[in-house]
C-alpha cells in the first residue's frame, strides 16, 4: 500500500516521502481501515522537526499522521460494536500511528461510527482538536454560565472549542487576528479580542477558565485575569504535577513562578496531554448529529498533494482543519 513516511528528522520538503509498504494486519482488538479522508496537525509536523524526539521518539521511517476516516475492511476476533462496512473515524494511539495511508489498523477501543450527517472529510478533522478540547475543558469542569477565555479562536483547536463551550452554556471570549474576527463571530464567540488592535489583558477579567493553547507568557498571564480560585487549562505549558506523574516523571515539582501563581489566586491549573477515546468521540458525535458542533475545515489537499499540504499547515495561515482526501 502507499504511505506518507518521516524518512528522517529535518525539513517537510526534505524529511517526508511516499513509498510503499505491506498492509498492515490486525490483532484480536484491532480494526482495518480503508483510510477515505485524514487530517493534518501541528504535532505532524513538529515530529518531523525533531522537536519532539526527546518526548516521543520515532523508530523511522514511519508513517505519518494521527487522524482519519474511512471504512471497516477487517476486524479481530475480540472486536465488538462494530462491523465490517461500518464507516468510522478516529485518533490513533501513539503506537499505531501513520493515517496518510491507504489503510489504517487501530485498536477498537478508540475508534467511533462517523456521524451520518457529515462527510468523511469532515470526520478526519474532528478526532484529535476535538479529544483535545473535550478532555482540557472537562477536566477544569467547564459548565453553563461560565466565562472563559479561548486563546487562538481561528485555529482548529480553538474553533472546536469555542463551538464545544458554547455548547456547554459558557460565555467565549476568543483572541484572533483582525482578517478572521467574523469568521470567529460565526462560529459562535460571544466577544471576539482583535489581538492586534486590543490588547486582551484589558478586555477581559475574573474570568472563570482560560484554555491556553498558546504557552509561554500566555499561560503566566492567565492567572491576571482568572478569578479567585479560577481554573488554567493548558495545553502548551509546562505540566502540573498530577499530569506529570501520569507521564512518568518521578519527582516533578512546579515551578516556583507557577506555585506562587496559584497560590495568590487559590487557582487550579491544568496541563492536558491528549489521549485516543472511543467514548469521548462518541460524545462529541453527538454533538455533530445534534449540529451543535460543525467541522470547519480549510483546504483539502489530494492524497498525492500531501506533502504539499503540510508546507501549507506550517505557514501557520489556516482557518480550520487542513485535510487529505482519499477520493
Amino acid at each position: 500500500m502507499k504511505v506518507l513516511q518521516i524518512e528522517k528528522y529535518g525539513e517537510l520538503k526534505d524529511a517526508l516521502s511516499f513509498t510503499e509498504t505491506k498492509k498492515p494486519t490486525v490483532s484480536t482488538t484491532d480494526i482495518l481501515i480503508e483510510t477515505k479522508a485524514a487530517s493534518l496537525n501541528p504535532i505532524d509536523y513538529k515530529l518531523v522537526s525533531g522537536g519532539l524526539k526527546d518526548m516521543v521518539p520515532l523508530d523511522l521511517p514511519i508513517t505519518i499522521g494521527f487522524d482519519v476516516s474511512g471504512i471497516i475492511l477487517e476486524k479481530g476476533e475480540g472486536v465488538t460494536g462494530f462491523e465490517i462496512g461500518d464507516e468510522v473515524y478516529t485518533r490513533v494511539p501513539q503506537n499505531q500511528m501513520g493515517t496518510i495511508a491507504e489503510y489504517v489498523a487501530v485498536d477498537s477501543m478508540v475508534v467511533s461510527k462517523k456521524p451520518e450527517n457529515i462527510s468523511f472529510e469532515a470526520a478526519a478533522s474532528l478526532p484529535l482538536i476535538g479529544l483535545t478540547s473535550f478532555q482540557a475543558l472537562e477536566r477544569v469542569g467547564l459548565k453553563a454560565g461560565d466565562k472563559i477565555l479561548i486563546h487562538a479562536g481561528s485555529g482548529g483547536v480553538g474553533s472546536f472549542a469555542i463551538q464545544y463551550a458554547k455548547a456547554k452554556g459558557a460565555y467565549v471570549y476568543t483572541t484572533t487576528s483582525t482578517k478572521n474576527v467574523e469568521w470567529v463571530k460565526a462560529l459562535g464567540a460571544d466577544r471576539v479580542i482583535d489581538y492586534k488592535k486590543e490588547d486582551y489583558k484589558t478586555v477581559v477579567s475574573e474570568l472563570d477558565i482560560v484554555f491556553d493553547t498558546l504557552g509561554g507568557d500566555y499561560t503566566l498571564d492567565a492567572f491576571k485575569i482568572i478569578k479567585e480560585g479560577g481554573k488554567v487549562s493548558s495545553i502548551a505549558s509546562i505540566p502540573d504535577e498530577e499530569t506529570a506523574a501520569m507521564m512518568g516523571m518521578e519527582g516533578y515539582k512546579l515551578p516556583e513562578n507557577f506555585s506562587t501563581l496559584i497560590k495568590e489566586k487559590s487557582a487550579n491549573y491544568k496541563l492536558t496531554w491528549m489521549q485516543p477515546n472511543g467514548k469521548q468521540l462518541d460524545s462529541i458525535s453527538d454533538m455533530v448529529k445534534e449540529d451543535k458542533i460543525k467541522a470547519v475545515i480549510d483546504t483539502v489537499y489530494s492524497f498525492e498533494d500531501a506533502i504539499k499540504a503540510y508546507l501549507y499547515l506550517a505557514e501557520g495561515r489556516a482557518k480550520g482543519k487542513v485535510i487529505v482526501s482519499m477520493s
